[in-house]
């Protein structure tokens, strides 16, 4: 971690695009003013670590149900009563053919 000491009015440069300044010194206060392009995002990192949590909490949600799903998918949920009724294999004989049954 870089350590600096600056004074109101005083300024560092991040990368060649962003201009960190302390605006104001009130107490344990420091006020800091940001100029930096439109595509890159800042945030407190208070704010930053509740979006990291909350990410990471969808994620944990959509594998739960990501294994309950495809354990669901391989399952056959069906109620045995709500199943149609299955036709017996039955072996015929070739008609063609006597058999002890068609004499």
């Amino acid at each position: 971690m870089l350590y600096l000491t600056r004074k109101v009015g005083d300024s560092v440069i991040i990368d060649d695009n962003i201009e960190v300044t302390v605006v104001e010194v009130r107490g344990k206060t420091v006020k800091l003013g940001f100029t930096f392009p439109e595509n890159i995002q800042v945030l407190r990192r208070e704010l930053y670590d509740r979006i990291q949590d909350e990410n990471r909490s969808a994620t944990a949600s959509v594998d739960l149900a990501r294994i309950f799903n495809s354990r669901d998918d391989d399952a056959d949920t069906t109620p045995a009563s709500d199943k149609p009724a299955r036709k017996a294999d039955v072996k015929r004989g070739d008609s063609s053919k006597n058999t002890s049954e068609d004499q």
